[in-house]
């Protein structure tokens, strides 16, 4: 089995993520954030899938972002 797909053979979500980014034309450091968004956002979250995921993990993460990452709420708005 291949790296890029998971062990049901769909595609990995940031596979997934990507092919999305590309078929849309977004540039390639575009995608490159888009990507390294989700997958901080899922460490931070113990690797849990992002379907496993709700409105208060996202808001934890944002909040863990402003107060001990220091990032301004336009970073947090773009992504």
């Amino acid at each position: 089995m291949s790296r890029s797909t998971s062990s049901s053979g769909s595609p990995r979500l940031l596979d997934q993520v990507r092919e999305v980014i590309r078929i849309r034309h977004y540039s390639i450091r575009t995608e490159q954030a888009y990507v390294q968004w989700i997958r901080r956002f899922m460490l931070f979250h113990d690797k849990r899938h992002p379907r496993e995921l709700g409105a208060a993990e996202l808001s934890a993460f944002l909040s863990y972002l402003a107060v001990h990452r220091n990032v301004s709420a336009s970073t947090q708005n773009r992504h």
